[in-house]
């Protein structure tokens, strides 16, 4: 796959994971935990289809046999799935995006913190002045404690993910296995989310008041804006490296505001605003720093290859 391509089809997972917050908006009588065990009931569903096709039968005799990190993997998803659709519930879109584009610093601190891997000091200067943002956002909306409490369930999203991504660090760098030809598989643990979330939101769920047109919307949010970009995102993983896919997956937030706003008349207010420019520019200012620092130490290698 060419780069060119990468960076295109990254470009569509970020897009398609955007619309949640605009079709969410048009549901008729779902709401809350039913909203989230729909999705991620019909997310389960593609997913153990997408896989099957992919891995064939064996993807299930694994999946008995698969080691912790890729049930620890699939709580981290089971996590990020619930917490995402209910703060959509709770507090405007852009809250959430904005709260969850914390993901690549936090992913940063943990890798140092459980990894070992070492920070540069952007890294910590992009951390504080993102915290100073989100500290922004928080001491705006504490007299509306509706809004401040989807914005504290929203940061379960970047927490979970950080966690995830670590682990997933582990498993693709870290040493391997002696007993095992090759590195485990953690495809399987999307599907492991898909099916916890699913499972424990359901009890929560009664009485169902979703229609036939909340499933139809339900159903696309499941298939179109969660398995299928997660399935693209781990394919990605090989071919982009993780600061630009950071770099990238930043899109999100300004195209699921957009829908919004478009889509759902939802005017972000300015709390949001002026929280959200601080921490978009800390991690854009981070990111591109990286990109560039890499390509740097690129150059002399690619000079003494030719």
């Amino acid at each position: 796959m060419s780069h060119h391509r990468a960076v295109a089809l990254m470009v569509l997972t970020t897009l398609l994971w955007s619309i949640a917050g605009a079709v969410s908006r048009h549901l008729d009588g779902a709401a809350s935990f039913e909203i989230v065990f729909w999705r991620s009931l019909f997310s389960a569903l593609t997913l153990s289809i997408g896989l099957t096709v992919l891995r064939g039968p064996g993807l299930w005799r694994g999946l008995l046999r698969a080691p912790w990190t890729v049930w620890f993997s699939g709580v981290c998803w089971a996590v990020m799935a619930t917490a995402f659709m209910l703060a959509i519930t709770l507090t405007s879109v852009a809250n959430v995006l904005i709260s969850m584009a914390l993901g690549p610093l936090i992913t940063a601190l943990f890798a140092r913190l459980f990894l070992q891997y070492r920070l540069p000091a952007r890294t910590w200067v992009a951390i504080a002045v993102a915290g100073l943002g989100i500290a922004w956002m928080f001491a705006q909306q504490a007299g509306t404690g509706l809004s401040l409490t989807g914005t504290l369930v929203a940061m379960a999203v970047p927490l979970a993910g950080a966690l995830n991504f670590t682990i997933l660090q582990h498993v693709g760098h870290g040493p391997a296995d002696p007993l095992q030809p090759m590195r485990q598989d953690m495809l399987p643990a999307l599907v492991i989310g898909a099916v916890l979330s699913s499972a424990f939101t359901l009890p929560l769920a009664y009485p169902f008041q979703a229609s036939a047109h909340d499933l139809a919307l339900l159903a696309l949010l499941g298939s179109v804006q969660l398995a299928l970009p997660c399935l693209l995102v781990v394919r990605l993983a090989r071919e982009l490296p993780a600061a630009e896919i950071a770099l990238l997956g930043l899109l999100e937030v300004l195209f699921g505001v957009t829908w919004a706003w478009l889509g759902a008349g939802e005017t972000p207010p300015q709390s949001t605003l002026v929280g959200g420019a601080l921490v978009l520019a800390a991690l854009v200012t981070n990111e591109a720093l990286a990109l560039r620092s890499a390509a740097a130490r690129q150059a002399p290698l690619a000079d003494r290859a030719s």
